[in-house]
């Protein structure tokens, strides 16, 4: 103990009393060193603890709260997905990391998880490749209890410019976005019906709710999945549907889009681009939500109000 002769009571300090020294003939000098330093260690434990508390409360999730289940996110090699993949792997999911081709990437984020978690390559345009890849998901894990239908493609073409929206364009973003997203999930439903709380959440957008997006044939295939999303909420409960609808997101694919990041930082109130975690934390917040279903959850920092 150290007297401290201005407060006049005892502190905690382990200071050396030398023999025939009195506790309050200790120097200031000596006396403030030592307040200091267990000022610094207790300022260090203090960061620490709320630095714990931040990335525990982000999210609002228990480690364990999905201990046990199962989920497929298609698409999560990077960008959004792989938040997302993280991000239920951290709440406790084993965790079917998927994307249609960067196999060497996907194999590394599943390996990176902290849970039992495997890759498998489907490209989900691929009707039979859907299917391969819920089986996958059986036969490791024997059952499925939440799919997250991210994988998504698009090419950039001009609104007004029609002519550029070839067909061979539009039929690939239907055929990814739509159909591989409307075949995966029909798959999945029966062994989603089996689980305590089977959930699905697509990935939509903005560009599904306003008259935006990359091309006119992206934006009409998350408008046809936000409205897929509601129907399936009506039509197959109790396995609830729910869709995220990102604004711009900084990813991998939009890496070059300067113009657009600048646009939405000058005019989105939270004046930035979303980050893919932003994303994942709205996705895990409808998974572990067990009384929301048939919800469209627009996460754009505000774009949308100013569109």
């Amino acid at each position: 103990m150290a007297w401290n002769g201005i407060a006049g009571r005892y502190y905690d300090y382990p200071i050396e009393v030398t023999a025939g020294e009195s506790a309050p003939s200790l120097t200031w000098a000596r006396y403030m060193f030592h307040r200091h330093q267990h000022w610094l260690a207790d300022r260090e434990a203090m960061a620490a603890g709320l630095s714990s508390w931040r990335q525990s409360a982000k999210g609002c999730l228990n480690v364990a709260e999905l201990e046990g289940r199962v989920a497929i996110v298609t698409g999560s090699s990077s960008g959004i997905g792989e938040a997302a993949a993280r991000r239920l792997a951290d709440a406790g999911a084993q965790v079917v990391v998927n994307s249609a081709s960067s196999v060497a990437a996907g194999e590394s984020v599943a390996e990176s998880l902290p849970t039992d978690s495997i890759y498998v390559q489907a490209d989900i345009s691929e009707q039979a490749q859907g299917i391969a890849l819920v089986d996958a998901a059986l036969h490791r894990f024997g059952r499925l209890d939440i799919l997250v239908n991210n994988a998504g493609w698009t090419s950039p073409v001009p609104h007004e410019d029609l002519e550029s929206l070839t067909d061979e364009i539009f039929r690939r973003t239907f055929d990814v976005n739509v159909f591989g997203t409307w075949w995966l999930t029909k798959a999945a439903m029966p062994h989603l019906r089996e689980s305590p709380d089977g959930n699905v959440v697509n990935v939509t957008s903005i560009a599904g709710v306003r008259p935006i997006g990359s091309s006119i044939a992206y934006s009409m295939t998350k408008a046809a999945l936000n409205q897929l999303t509601v129907l399936l909420a009506k039509s197959c409960g109790p396995v609830r549907v729910n869709a995220v609808a990102p604004g711009l997101v900084s990813t991998p694919w939009t890496a070059d889009w300067d113009e657009m990041h600048e646009l939405v930082a000058n005019k989105a109130p939270l004046r930035r681009s979303a980050t893919p975690d932003d994303i994942a934390l709205a996705v895990v917040t409808l998974v572990t939500n067990t009384y929301t279903t048939g919800e469209i959850m627009v996460v754009d920092g505000g774009l949308s109000l100013t569109i």
